[in-house]
């Protein structure tokens, strides 16, 4: 699996500044609720992506956040981590934090002490890099991706302005589908009656 199937709804940003969001499970009127808040669905690897370009800009909030009302109507297993869906108000601040996946590591830079103490509250450890954070390499990756969801609400309770990077330069480098274990093989009607005698 990839940092994306986890989760019924993923939504995130490619590092060229798309925003996608990946619908997992089966969710009733999901693609008619996408495409109605502005997300154009495009084929991918076996799994369909709803996308936002580079270019909605300010939109991306609203419209993801649109989107989203209506999928938690359906699941509450969403989860945002896209730097594009920010509030328009950020748009050209630094963030304090940055947090970054790669090649099955979570990294984080912390800018400031206070982005420091929250990512040491949440698991990250300091490296011997000034101002650079890990979390522990044991860490399952569903259980980084939900260490990293706690991490950046609670950077954000404290109006600390943080960016995931999620290790996807374009939208050709998000995960394909994970493969479907091949079902078991069904008995014709007579061997299938002749079992059960």
């Amino acid at each position: 699996m990839a940092i994306t199937d986890h989760h019924d709804i993923f939504i995130g940003s490619t590092d060229d500044g798309w925003t996608f969001v990946i619908v997992n499970r089966p969710i009733r009127n999901a693609a008619r609720m996408l495409t109605g808040a502005g997300f154009t669905a495009r084929e991918h690897q076996g799994r369909t992506l709803y996308l936002l370009p580079p270019q909605t800009g300010e939109d991306a909030h609203e419209r993801a956040g649109i989107a989203a009302y209506g999928l938690m109507a359906h699941t509450m297993d969403l989860v945002d981590l896209a730097w594009t869906t920010h509030h328009p108000s950020t748009n050209g601040v630094e963030p304090e934090a940055t947090i970054r996946f790669h090649d099955g590591t979570v990294t984080a830079t912390a800018h400031t002490d206070r982005a420091g103490d929250v990512l040491a509250e949440n698991g990250f450890t300091p490296t011997k890099v000034s101002q650079e954070y890990t979390l522990p390499a044991g860490l399952s990756e569903a259980d980084a991706v939900h260490a990293v969801v706690r991490t950046e609400t609670h950077l954000y309770s404290y109006g600390v302005r943080v960016r995931v990077d999620l290790g996807i330069p374009t939208l050709q480098d998000v995960p394909p589908a994970p493969s479907r274990p091949p079902s078991a093989p069904t008995l014709p009607p007579d061997q299938a009656q002749r079992r059960r005698r």
